[in-house]
């Protein structure tokens, strides 16, 4: 049996604004004085019904990132949350977009630098490495994205490796962010987009054949198309999936057993994340919980190695991750399961 807590994981899909406790983001909003109606209360901070609310829930919270040493006091916590789950690496979505959105005068620079500095001195004792994906927020349009394209070239020395495509994906589709795309890919970054979530699975082909996407972001309506799912299959494009986000925004039918079985099962690459994990009352330990559950310890496993593989690392660090992760297979006791 696998014990899942002592497994070492890489973290994909996961958004720092989405990882602040509950109690930070009330503590801040009392700070500066962000009115949270309902959401003061401990057992509401976190609650909504439709994807749309869910959207204004993150930039309620995103409001109240005001000062780099907010979004530092935001990444420390992270690093300790996701080491305490048993990872080890993790690309992680950071929205300066939304940052300066709310708030024109922030030093965008100021703020990757601390939550840089934060990553490194907290992770560092705990054996945790944290890349950062600039998320361009498509609501914003083509240009305000291709400004952030520019930015997060600028922002390498900093760690960020990569720019994301996430916001309301019904009404912005991939194909107006290409231009964006080839800035980054031309600056020497790599590319992901969020598809086949809020939109269908025409979404997760734009992002693949127009934007040059190299994961997608969820993925999972691609499903309701079979040449998307062979076209993933084929081009081996790994899929970032968030089982329980999934459910609670009606990217996966409820009730129904979640689609990422039958895209493994059709040769796709899977990987399990937490999204938003703070928002979604969740942790990626919660999803490989269930995930094990549903779709069996063999399935997981081939899940956690698809994550390293899938990972932006260096060939060195992954080769790490991989031995790392054999070591914890091969040690674990005969009937030890968590």
């Amino acid at each position: 049996m696998i014990d899942l807590l002592a497994l070492p994981k890489v973290q994909l899909h996961c958004h720092l604004e989405g990882t602040v406790r509950a109690e930070t983001f009330r503590a801040l909003a009392r700070k500066y004085g962000v009115e949270l109606g309902e959401r003061a209360s401990p057992d509401r901070t976190y609650a909504f019904e439709t994807f749309g609310e869910f959207l204004l829930l993150f930039a309620k919270v995103t409001e109240t990132l005001r000062e780099p040493a907010d979004f530092a006091q935001v990444a420390r916590d992270y690093v300790v949350d996701a080491a305490a789950q048993g990872v080890r690496y993790a690309e992680v979505f950071i929205s300066p977009s939304v940052w300066t959105f709310f708030h024109p005068e922030l030093d965008v620079r100021a703020a990757v630098e601390a939550i840089r500095e934060a990553l490194d001195d907290a992770g560092r004792p705990l054996g945790i490495e944290v890349a950062l994906i600039a998320d361009l927020t498509r609501n914003f349009g083509a240009e305000r994205a291709e400004a952030v394209a520019r930015s997060a070239v600028a922002l390498r020395p900093y760690g960020v490796i990569g720019v994301g495509l996430g916001g309301d994906e019904a009404r912005f589709p991939p194909e107006l962010y290409a231009r964006a795309f080839a800035i980054a890919r031309d600056g020497g970054l790599y590319g992901v987009a969020h598809a086949g979530e809020a939109a269908g699975p025409q979404s997760v082909r734009a992002a693949v054949e127009l934007l040059g996407a190299q994961r997608i972001g969820h993925g999972v309506r691609a499903i309701e198309d079979p040449a998307v799912v062979a076209l993933l299959a084929e081009r081996r494009i790994p899929l970032e999936v968030c089982p329980t986000s999934n459910r609670l925004t009606g990217a996966a039918p409820a009730g129904a057993i979640h689609p990422l079985g039958a895209l493994d099962a059709a040769g796709c690459v899977v990987t399990i994340d937490a999204d938003d994990p703070a928002l979604f009352g969740t942790t990626l330990l919660d999803e490989y919980r269930f995930v094990a559950a549903t779709f069996g310890q063999d399935a997981i496993l081939r899940f956690a190695r698809n994550a390293i593989d899938a990972s932006f690392a260096a060939p060195a660090l992954k080769a790490r991750l991989h031995a790392e992760f054999d070591r914890s297979r091969n040690s674990v006791p005969a009937g030890r399961s968590r």
